[in-house]
Formats: structure tokens, sequence, C-alpha cells
């Protein structure tokens, strides 16, 4: 019982602050931007030949799995109420990591199982010799320390990454110029993602205050890895780690850019695919700021075929 009162209290304050938002920004309108399908990246170009599949195949492939599975779409509208989105956000970010990341499987129990199998793995998060609770212990993260959220946390903590640590030698350590998640969240290779929805360990870890505020869910602790990996391995917390990635997105252009991407798939999508929606979104309020008419945001590649197939996924719900 408490835990459905504080879903509900939740929900209420989601609905609250998107429609004061809502009464102030402007609404993105529906449809692509571009008249053409963005450029496919390289990378996911070789992943899918590799396969020896086609993205035409991978997208059939996901979209059968979401129309023969009554369970799981039911799990995508419940999920997407707590959250206080249209399920079609969670349609539109599965069938595009699908198509253009992984193979879909053929069945939800499927990634149950794939999950299971990390469960009680032992592995860390960090670099070579240096666990992510050391690296944190640098002076340079400690104007972290007065955040009040995970996901302002871990932004800073992010923030303070790409700027101190970045391509640079630090105490005798030469760090990678690369991303903080790739350097120190990803201890199988670069670029992985796990699970129904694909989240990032760096993503979830930002997310885990919202998703234990509106989903319940225990909170997620860097030094325990393992249980970041079982979390968003498991399809229903997946679930709840896409709804609140998309809702942030939301309301991170609602709040920054003064935007309103809630009747707009294709660009929940994209930032879905990209991440980084605060900074995006301070990005497109600074044009707008400087151009004397309405500079909209826009789909990527991923996001296109989204609105591109729209009327058909619409069809799932």
């Amino acid at each position: 019982m408490r835990k459905t009162l504080l879903a509900l209290a939740a929900i209420m304050v989601f609905s609250a602050v998107s429609q004061s938002f809502a009464e102030a920004a402007t609404v993105v309108p529906p449809g692509n931007r571009n008249a053409e399908q963005p450029g496919v990246p390289g990378a996911s170009a070789r992943r899918t030949k590799g396969s020896n599949s086609t993205f035409d195949r991978k997208y059939q492939k996901v979209f059968d799995l979401l129309s023969s599975d009554k369970q799981l779409i039911a799990k995508i509208k419940s999920t997407a109420s707590r959250y206080g989105i249209d399920p079609i956000h969670m349609v539109g970010a599965i069938v595009g990591e699908h198509t253009y990341n992984v193979d879909a499987y053929d069945r939800l129990q499927s990634y149950y199982v794939k999950a299971a199998s990390y469960a009680g793995n032992s592995f860390r998060f960090g670099y070579k010799d240096e666990s992510i609770a050391q690296f944190l212990t640098h002076s340079q993260f400690a104007k972290c320390q007065s955040k009040r959220d995970s996901a302002s946390l871990w932004t800073c903590r992010e923030d303070v990454w790409d700027d101190s640590f970045r391509g640079k030698k630090v105490d005798g350590v030469s760090y990678p110029d690369n991303r903080f998640s790739a350097v120190f969240f990803q201890p199988f290779y670069a670029g992985q993602t796990f699970g129904l929805g694909q989240i990032n360990p760096l993503t979830a870890l930002m997310l885990s205050d919202m998703v234990a505020r509106v989903s319940g869910y225990e909170k997620l602790d860097e030094n325990d890895a393992a249980a970041v990996y079982t979390a968003i391995m498991d399809p229903d917390h997946s679930l709840a780690y896409m709804a609140a990635a998309i809702r942030k997105s939301i309301d991170d252009y609602k709040s920054i850019a003064d935007m309103d991407i809630s009747k707009n798939p294709g660009l929940t999508s994209t930032l879905y695919n990209l991440g980084g929606s605060q900074q995006r979104a301070a990005v497109l309020a600074q044009k707008n700021r400087q151009s004397g008419s309405t500079v909209w945001p826009e789909e990527n590649y991923y996001g296109w075929l989204v609105n591109d197939k729209l009327p058909e996924l619409q069809k799932l719900l």
C-alpha cells in the first residue's frame, strides 16, 4: 500500500510539473524536420552486417516481438503511466535500439534469462587498477558532494571528468580521451549497453533516485557493479529506467529550452540514443536566443525512423 501511495504521489508531482511547463513551453510539431533520413553511423552498419542482417530485418524482428507480446505491451503502458509519458516514446526507444544497436530476442522471457546470467557475477567499475570509489576521492570531485540527487551528482562528476581528466595525465595516471561511461562503467568493452532498454550503467546511476522514488526499486550503488547490471538487464527494471530517461529528456527541454517535445517520439528517441539532454537543451536555447526565428530540435537517423514508422508503431498500443 505504501509503495502504491508513493507511486501515485510521484505521478501527481510529475503531472503538475509537466502541466506547468506545458503552459509556457513551445510545442514542437510532430514529424521529422529532415525530409530524408540522416546518415546511420558506420559502427551500426558494421554490427548489422556482421550479424548477417539488415536494418529492415532487425526492425521487423523487434516489431514482431512487440506485436506478439501482450505482456510486454502491458508493462510498457503501466510503466509509462507511472512516469507520466505516452507509451509510444518507450516503444520508439525499444524499436530504435533493436534496429540499430542490437538484435531483439524472440520473446520477453529471453531477457529475463539473460539477466539472470549476470546475477552474482563479480566485476567492478573502474579503470585499470583504480576502482570508481578510489577515482572519486580526487579533490576535483569535492564540488560535487553538495549535489542532492543522483542526476545532479553524476552529471557533475561527468563534467569534472571532461574538464580535468579526459585525455590528460593526472597524478601519474594517463586517462583516455573518451567518455566517462566508456572508461569507468563498461568493464567488458566500450559502448556496451544492456537489456530490453539497452541502458548504460552510468545512465542508470544518474536515474537511480527517480526510479527509486517512482517505481520503488532499490537505489543503485556504483560500488556494487553486479547489482547495477542485474537491474538494467531485468526487463521490469529496464523499462523503469527507460521511462525515467525519457521523462528527464522531456523535462530538460521544457525547463532549459522552453520546448515541449512530448508530442514528438522521434525527438525523445533521438535523445534516448544520444544522451546529454541537459547539454543539448542548453545549446538549443542558446541558438533560439541568438536567432530571429524559432530553431527546432532535429531528429537523428534513429529518431527519424521512429517518426517515419509512427502510424505503424501506434497500432501496437
